[in-house]
């Protein structure tokens, strides 16, 4: 039976032995490059983009997305900690001993051991005056040395460099000290609140007067955190947002702070060249009604109170938008006028049903490279303005749109940009709507016209050719108005498929040609009717511009069966509202962490820069002579002790006056 002390030895081999420490450093090494590598603390839906469902579940059950925060990760921070303290338990003790002892107590035979060693047999000289002379060798050398007399020979033991076992000390501690700054930084401190009940995480979507009391941190109620806020200009607030898996808790600061004003410069590629924000921190504790005022930028936070707050980015405020709803599936001409802010959401009512509108951000500029721009050519545009919405159903499925507010040139004709996807992080599909005097109402109104029957009919009957055949010319009615229905739900694709439904095989080809040809020249006889409602005499023939827009609007009609919005929404007007994207930190175990990277600078230094060196000296009296032996070593810097002490048996050599005996004679 293994006893306890038996027991606890084992256990404190296992904790300090030097394998176990180097597994657990590699480990934190490689957890530390997946957190760098994989964004951490991202709401979750982007992860489950980004990976899929089953890998998603698969990191996420592995802590992956929080790090820092994981079990694990704490886990072997922690067993880090007690293998280095108990390394330090074990190992400290002993070096400083090893520090303080000369260690006189060594034989002759174990000196004439040493790779480092030299001997003279000095005549003519009693032993005292032997040894001033390696004394003052020692001293010359800065060597600090102890005397033992054993009556037939005395030993002198000198060091210098004994310091060096400091970088042993200071290194591991410094592993200690910077791990638990670690521990006291992370969300080991949520996690134990967590698991007693005293918080718990919110993942509804709130807004933070709303968030309840379980899930809001008081000032000081963990010692550190890392927070983000988007605050608008002229806004204020005093609180943060801590994202934590897949919801959030809100950290509440003993100060407000206030936007004042937020500006951004672009370089030629649309990137953010640099962002700044002017605050202003209210504090009636600290500074009473006077506000203090600072200026904040990308690498250079304000430091108030111990909370550290960085510019991290930037986003818009909650802009003020002004909308023009365009049916797309009905047969209303005018638009809708629409107001709202960015943030917010509007109710309507689509033709399957209640649609939320819901409004997410507003982009003074669009710097894109130029379409017909080369790979590696700086060409860019600027687009304008833009904005982006979600319409959501009520059964919570969305579909995300991003349109620009002016009309872009693109080969030599004007159209209205409006991209649509489905899912976030897919790419947009993007709908081109030809635009005639800037404006984008010709399309809308012959896209609402098509879809009103009655329109259809009277305007095709004008057009109609006098014929003998009045059934062929109703059979043909049908066919067109079958066709134009075909294409408005579906485009040329339904035309299509129809064709290969009612048509034998061998005639498919033939047969799909001349429904192409019959639904062109039926829009084509509608969109006449459309320049006409204008004013324009068709009779006299269309100029080039109006043939063109005709074929883009074609390729317009054809692709909003797959827009799947009941409206175009067109950006009339807007008031920008800009928003500076707030970091705020506040680390207990900073200064910590700081004390421990200090040690551990400290210690390297101490490693790489000095050496321990001992040289021993023993001396005798051998037939009327002095035998003098001198053997030492250093524990590390090998190459320049053996230069040291040849330049001291040298030194020994000139003070004695007799040169040193070759290796072996005499022994």
């Amino acid at each position: 039976m293994i006893s306890r002390r038996t027991l606890g030895w084992v256990l404190l081999e296992f904790l300090g032995s030097m394998n176990l420490a180097i597994t657990l450093l590699v480990a934190i090494a490689i957890a530390s490059v997946v957190g760098t590598v994989l964004q951490q603390n991202q709401p979750y839906p982007n992860y489950v983009l980004k990976f899929g469902p089953f890998w998603f579940e698969v990191f996420r059950w592995l802590g992956l997305y929080d790090v820092y925060g994981s079990l694990w990760f704490i886990g072997i921070l922690a067993f880090l900690i007690v293998s280095t303290s108990v390394c330090l338990y074990r190992q400290v003790p002993a070096m400083l001993r090893e520090m303080m002892r000369f260690r006189t107590q060594i034989q002759l035979n174990s000196l004439r051991g040493f790779h480092q060693r030299a001997e003279w047999l000095v005549p003519e000289r009693n032993v005292e005056q032997v040894l001033a002379e390696v004394t003052g060798a020692f001293r010359a050398r800065g060597y600090r040395w102890r005397l033992r007399d054993y009556g037939d020979h005395q030993v002198a033991a000198a060091m210098k460099g004994r310091y060096n076992r400091l970088g042993y000390l200071f290194t591991h501690a410094a592993v200690v000290v910077i791990g638990i700054g670690g521990l006291l930084d992370g969300n080991l401190w949520l996690k134990l609140k967590e698991w007693r009940g005293e918080i718990a995480i919110e993942k509804r979507d709130l807004s933070s007067r709303d968030v309840p009391a379980i899930s809001r941190l008081q000032p000081g109620a963990v010692p550190a955190f890392r927070g983000n806020v988007m605050l608008p200009e002229g806004s204020a607030a005093n609180f943060v947002f801590l994202r934590l898996r897949d919801g959030f808790l809100v950290q509440e600061l003993p100060f407000s702070i206030e936007l004042e004003d937020f500006q951004v410069a672009y370089y030629d590629t649309g990137q953010p060249k640099s962002f700044i924000s002017r605050l202003r921190i209210h504090d009636r504790e600290q500074l009473g009604d006077q506000p203090l005022a600072a200026t904040i930028q990308v690498n250079h936070p304000l430091v108030y109170r111990g909370y550290a707050i960085y510019q991290s980015d930037f986003g818009d405020g909650g802009s003020k938008l002004e909308l023009r709803a365009w049916p797309l599936s009905g047969t209303r001409l005018e638009p809708v006028e629409l107001k709202s802010e960015v943030g917010n959401g509007l109710k309507l009512t689509g033709s399957t049903g209640p649609l939320n509108l819901e409004l997410d951000d507003f982009r003074l500029f669009n710097l894109l490279p130029e379409p017909d721009a080369k790979p590696g050519d700086r060409k860019f545009r600027n687009f304008g303005p833009s904005f982006s919405f979600k319409l959501r159903t009520a059964s919570g499925e969305a579909r995300e749109y991003f349109n620009y507010m002016a009309p872009a040139q693109l080969e030599g004709r004007w159209f209205y940009i409006s991209g649509m996807r489905a899912r976030p992080g897919e790419p947009y599909n993007y709908l081109h709507i030809p635009a005639a005097n800037n404006s984008p109402e010709r399309f809308l109104k012959f896209n609402a016209r098509l879809h009103d029957a009655d329109w259809v009919k009277t305007a095709l009957k004008r057009s109609e050719p006098t014929t003998e055949n009045p059934d062929f010319q109703r059979d043909l009615n049908v066919v067109r108005a079958n066709l134009l229905n075909l294409f408005l739900h579906g485009g040329f694709t339904a035309v299509s498929e129809r064709a290969k439904a009612v048509v034998p095989p061998d005639r498919l080809q033939e047969a799909t040609k001349l429904y192409f040809n019959i639904l062109r020249d039926t829009l084509a006889e509608l969109f006449l009717e459309i320049l006409r409602e204008e004013g324009i005499k068709v009779e006299e023939g269309i100029g080039e511009s109006e043939d063109a827009f005709f074929n883009d609007a074609l390729s317009a009609l054809a692709s909003l069966s797959s827009y799947e919005a009941p409206f175009y929404l067109q950006l009339s007007g807007f008031q920008q509202v800009e928003a500076s994207g707030l970091q705020v930190t506040h680390s207990g175990g900073t200064f910590i962490v700081y004390a421990g990277f200090l040690l551990l600078v400290t210690g390297v230094f101490i490693m790489f820069y000095t050496s321990h060196r001992r040289i021993w000296v023993w001396l005798a009296v051998e037939e009327g002579a002095t035998r003098l032996v001198v053997a030492g070593t250093a524990n590390r810097r090998q190459a320049d002790f053996s230069q040291e002490f040849s330049l001291l048996q040298t030194t020994l050599s000139q003070r004695l006056g007799v040169a040193a005996l070759a290796l072996g004679e005499g022994a």
